[in-house]
């Protein structure tokens, strides 16, 4: 007879079994994958795997890790991002086990050893993100390329090597293309790049690349951000067939071994000269480099005897050609020759009349200064040089009698005291200037802003005083042939300057008056105004970029602005940006104010009708929006103002419009303690967002409410952060060049 409890012990035991505490193996498959990462990890300085468990019966909590729920019930692994940690170890196979894995960011660690071809198991992964390590070996193609969701992959600043495996061209979905400073060799395999219809950015930069440039790569049909084969030892000449690609593509030829004439066809014909840099043997438009001429053809008729040339009859057709050009010849000369009298005259009739101007004010100075005194400026003479340019403001205030004004110098140099209107439509006299009725808008460090109102009171003016006494006479020429330049400049979204003034007691500029303030205040928020909308933003940017792109690309000089920033754009009524301060420094400079960057950062004030009264715990904002390049103290390697540099202030300009912060937002997220040292020079609010991006942060989280109350926005507000994303690239040659930024930005909304 059995006993009663030994028979309940029985009926109790699966019971039992099914209340036991969970077991150390069962840990999910998805969790057991990620350990034996972690197990091929031999150093994590940062402890960055240390929360990772066997204990755990998931790895959704686990650093790094982001998992969604599926139709299976459990939630699965559906991205692993371990960046910036300086993980030493390998890359393991086992990741491959991750069936719904959809983004693999491991860069910025030290992983050595070869991709492993078994990450092709990962059949969902779109996203492989393995730069800036240490890995080695071929490149495993065409287990890459297996992948039928693979959209972006960046496997640069690697050792890989070898040649360009011909099994790209099974990468029909792919989208980005990043092999850039990796170890690879030979020829850039041809028909393999017809098979990839939506890359839109290839990166083979800083390769051991040679051979000739495809011609099939004009043929990439979605291509719109960067061809960059630069620094590789690429030979031949530049396919005519690259013409074809669209003029947002940023092509970067520059530091190889090509030769013969740059063709100028399609958008070949508007690249930059900067495209096409250190090819000693290529010549032609855009390159400062003629094209030797063309040897005569083997087909050219022998020229004729000189009796056959004397003769008539059949010696008659071989001398025309000789006369033709010799009349065309000799036409010119004489055009060139009565050019330069013509030019010579005008000289002389200027100069004579100059010195003439400059006796007869020699007598008229004091009463002058008296007249001046009652209109714009209550002291133009050196009294008035502390609030200027020089610091003598003791010595000039007890040498003058508190304040009151002795007569000053006449002219300096030619046209010294005059007014000199660049624009022709400007007709103004200085009198009429000095007596209407003026409105300080700001004071900086080396000048005052004023608003004038001039002739029947409709026509605002912006004049600063760009002080005086400093600039030695004989700059005169130099200060009137830069603003003569920085007039030249004609666009609907750049300041124009009108005119300028040059004495030896002071000097002045010019500009339209713009009448919104400047976005530097638009952004902070007026009150009683609401913020500003996507739409508005989204037009701020296209005009700021237009504007940028114009100075860079179709200005006489091809200038560089140098300070980029919310208040140096100025809005009209309809929030149309304008970009002013341009060709300030440089005017500045010349005037006898050498600290261009005390004044570049005091306001940006010029031409704007509003002030931007910076807190004193900002004062040093304006360095936030320079390029990390321009930021190394003098001497440090410091490099001067680039169009490059432009490029990256106008990227952190619209992501402080997108996200509504200033550069130096911070948040927890956002250290910078295991970032490379160059992305560690990048302003905090570009580290937050490239972060945000890496580890597939919901867009809400980093754009600005009022950003996305419109309807719709949201792809418009994703295009517009990959623009300013690829605008804030550390290295200046991965930057687009600004007439690129600005098709960008054009194409959203359109």
């Amino acid at each position: 007879m059995r006993c009663p409890l030994h028979s309940l012990g029985i009926l109790l035991l699966p019971l039992l079994l099914a209340l036991r505490p969970p077991a150390a193996d069962a840990l999910s498959p998805d969790g057991l994958a990620l350990l034996a990462f972690k197990s091929a990890v031999t150093d994590d300085p940062s402890s960055a795997l240390s929360s990772w468990s066997d204990a755990d019966a998931d790895p959704c909590g686990w650093v790094g890790v982001t998992c969604a729920n599926t139709s299976s019930g459990g939630p699965r692994v559906v991205g692993l991002a371990v960046a910036g940690k300086n993980l030493s170890g390998h890359v393991a196979a086992e990741l491959g086990s991750l069936p719904l894995l959809r983004r693999l960011n491991l860069h910025g660690n030290r992983l050595t050893g070869a991709v492993p071809p078994a990450i092709a198991n990962a059949t969902s992964l779109r996203s492989l993100f393995l730069y800036d390590n240490r890995l080695a070996g071929p490149l495993p193609a065409a287990a890459l390329c297996a992948l039928p969701r693979l959209q972006n992959l960046d496997l640069s600043r690697n050792a890989l090597g070898g040649a360009l495996p011909a099994e790209l061209a099974r990468c029909g979905q792919l989208e980005r293309l990043l092999l850039a400073e990796n170890a690879l060799s030979g020829a850039m395999p041809a028909g393999v790049w017809r098979g990839m219809p939506r890359l839109q950015m290839l990166d083979l930069s800083s390769n051991n690349l040679s051979g000739a440039v495809p011609p099939e790569l004009g043929g990439l049909p979605a291509l719109a951000g960067t061809l960059n084969l630069s620094r590789n030892h690429l030979s031949g000449g530049v396919p005519p067939e690259l013409g074809r690609l669209p003029a947002t593509v940023t092509l970067d030829l520059r530091f190889n071994n090509l030769s013969g004439e740059i063709p100028q066809s399609g958008s070949l014909a508007s690249q930059g000269p900067t495209a096409f840099l250190n090819n000693p043997a290529l010549c032609g438009f855009p390159l400062q480099v003629p094209c030797r001429a063309a040897a005569p053809s083997s087909s050219s008729p022998p020229p004729l005897p000189s009796s056959a040339a004397s003769s008539g009859g059949a010696g008659g057709g071989p001398r025309q050609p000789v006369r033709t050009s010799l009349i065309v010849l000799i036409s010119v000369a004489d055009a060139a020759g009565v050019a330069l009298i013509g030019v010579v005259a005008v000289y002389v009739y200027w100069k004579v009349r100059d010195r003439r101007r400059a006796a007869g004010n020699d007598a008229k100075d004091k009463g002058d200064d008296e007249e001046e005194g009652r209109g714009l400026f209550p002291c133009p003479c050196p009294c008035m040089r502390a609030d200027a340019c020089a610091d003598s403001s003791s010595e000039s205030s007890s040498d003058d009698g508190g304040g009151k004004c002795n007569g000053g110098g006449g002219g300096a140099g030619e046209a010294g005291g005059e007014l000199v209107a660049i624009d022709k439509g400007f007709k103004m006299e200085l009198d009429e200037l000095l007596r209407s009725s003026a409105y300080v808008l700001g004071k900086g460090g080396k000048g005052i802003v004023y608003k004038v109102v001039v002739g029947n009171g409709t026509t605002p003016v912006a004049v600063r005083r760009l002080g005086g006494g400093a600039a030695a006479p004989e700059r005169y020429r130099e200060f009137a042939a830069e603003a003569a330049a920085v007039g030249r400049v004609r666009h609907p979204n750049v300041v124009r300057l009108r005119a300028y003034y040059w004495s030896a007691d002071e000097k002045l500029v010019v500009t339209d008056f713009v009448n919104n303030g400047n976005l530097a205040t638009a952004l902070r928020g007026r009150s009683g105004q609401p913020s500003l909308s996507w739409s508005l933003r989204l037009r701020i940017a296209k005009g700021a970029a237009r504007g940028l792109a114009h100075l860079h690309e179709c200005s006489p000089r091809r200038f560089v602005h140098g300070e980029v920033k919310p208040s140096n754009i100025l809005l009209d009524a309809d929030y149309n940006a304008l970009l002013a301060d341009f060709g300030l420094a440089r005017l500045l400079t010349i005037a006898g104010c050498t600290d261009v960057y005390s004044i570049a950062g005091s306001g940006g004030i010029m031409g704007g009708a509003l002030p931007y009264a910076r807190p004193a715990a900002l004062a040093d904002r304006s360095g936030a929006y320079r390029a990390p390049e321009a930021r190394a103290p003098a001497g440090a390697g410091a490099r001067p103002p680039s169009q490059k540099a432009d490029v990256y202030s106008f990227g952190v300009v619209l992501l402080e419009l997108l996200t509504g912060k200033a550069p130096e937002h911070g948040s927890p997220s956002s250290s910078a303690s295991f970032l490379p040292e160059q992305q560690q020079e990048a302003p905090e609010l570009v580290r937050w967002v490239r972060r945000g991006f890496e580890d597939a942060r919901p867009l809400s989280e980093l754009a600005d409410d009022a950003v996305l109350r419109d309807a719709g926005a949201r792809k418009e507000v994703i295009a517009a952060f990959h623009v300013a994303l690829g605008c804030v690239e550390v290295d200046p040659e991965r930057r687009p060049r600004m007439k690129a930024v600005s098709d960008s930005l054009d194409k959203i909304g359109a």
